[in-house]
């Protein structure tokens, strides 16, 4: 037993359980075609999507993210009183801007014992906020249970006559919820790495509702009110140069800081991206196919994508105790990053 985890082992954080929330209404891979003009067989072989979960009228960002940690404590058996910190892992596009989702929460689910706050990256918010969870808990030992959960329901600024935003047109709806425990021994939480380029900041934007240009009728008609890709050409050159071997060195440097190797990897927790990508990550990380799950009928659900993979990876039997799991994402701004669990 390495030193690393040896410490893991004296200062244990496990997973008590997780939720997921997914909406009733979805769009096929047809409905994406006859919205966008991309043929069927591109948006299902090429782009990964057989169908995504879109918000119906009641499914708001950070009531999805509520029903998910509802669902979380229900199979955990667990005390919401009993609950120290949560944070809001959703998006920031939700019921009300400049809003604290996580207070929200934190009423909802009556974690009247609690404290909270937003944290977000984006479709990288989960990794990044599983590192700043395991932190805050290791330092201070008033922080023993914490609630991560939100929603995300971005599909709603995708514009599909945009043809520069149709890499984004995966984007999907659903919440999820993780509850951790300091000296739970079960399903541990090891270690993270994260990585972040400035230098993509504003590849892709909504151009409108910000302080630069504020929310107009006339931002409207011209749909500002969408994600954008103001350089396609010019991020797809320099994204391509550094993308996936920052998203393999994140997944290497997390391994590595818990005290294995890639070769350990049981099953890798991976978001929604198209086929061919997906398949090269496997690939390199000597991993087989039924040591993952491609989302093609969830599409992405940023954030969600790597909760909502632990949990489908657990109910196929794909994840086994004793298995290391790696969860793994990349966000627009750009960020890469990646955890590892010792499951069971």
């Amino acid at each position: 037993m390495s030193i690393l985890q040896a410490s893991s082992l004296q200062e244990s954080i496990g997973i008590l359980s997780t939720g997921i929330y997914l909406p009733d209404m979805h769009m096929s891979s047809s409905d994406i075609s006859k919205v966008s003009g991309i043929p069927q067989d591109v948006i299902e072989h090429k782009m990964g999507i057989t169908r995504k979960p879109v918000p119906g009228p009641d499914d708001h960002t950070c009531e999805m993210g509520i029903r998910a940690a509802r669902e979380a404590l229900r199979k955990a058996n667990f005390d919401p009183l009993d609950i120290d910190l949560v944070i809001y892992i959703g998006e920031e596009h939700k019921e009300y801007p400049v809003w604290t989702a996580a207070l929200k929460l934190q009423e909802e689910i009556g974690a009247k014992n609690a404290w909270g706050f937003d944290v977000a990256l984006r479709c990288g918010t989960t990794i990044m906020a599983l590192k700043v969870a395991k932190s805050m808990m290791l330092s201070d030992p008033q922080i023993r249970t914490v609630l991560l959960a939100g929603g995300y329901r971005n599909v709603d600024l995708i514009d599909y006559d945009n043809p520069r935003t149709r890499f984004m047109f995966n984007l999907a709806a659903g919440g999820g919820a993780i509850l951790l425990q300091k000296g739970y021994r079960e399903n541990q939480l090891l270690e993270s790495h994260l990585i972040t380029d400035g230098s993509f900041s504003e590849d892709v934007v909504v151009r409108a509702g910000g302080t630069k240009r504020p929310m107009t009728s006339e931002a409207l008609e011209q749909r500002l009110n969408f994600l954008d890709v103001p350089n396609p050409e010019g991020m797809k050159q320099r994204l391509e140069t550094k993308s996936m071997d920052n998203f393999l060195r994140s997944i290497r440097e997390c391994v590595a800081k818990s005290g294995y190797s890639e070769k350990d990897i049981g099953y890798l927790g991976i978001l929604h991206m198209k086929k061919s990508a997906h398949d090269y990550v496997l690939r390199e990380l000597g991993l087989k196919q039924e040591q993952s799950i491609y989302l093609h009928e969830y599409g992405h659900i940023g954030q969600i994508d790597q909760i909502l993979s632990l949990e489908l990876g657990i109910q196929q039997g794909k994840i086994k105790g004793g298995d290391l799991v790696v969860l793994v994402s990349a966000g627009i701004g750009y960020a890469w990053g990646a955890t590892a669990l010792k499951w069971g």
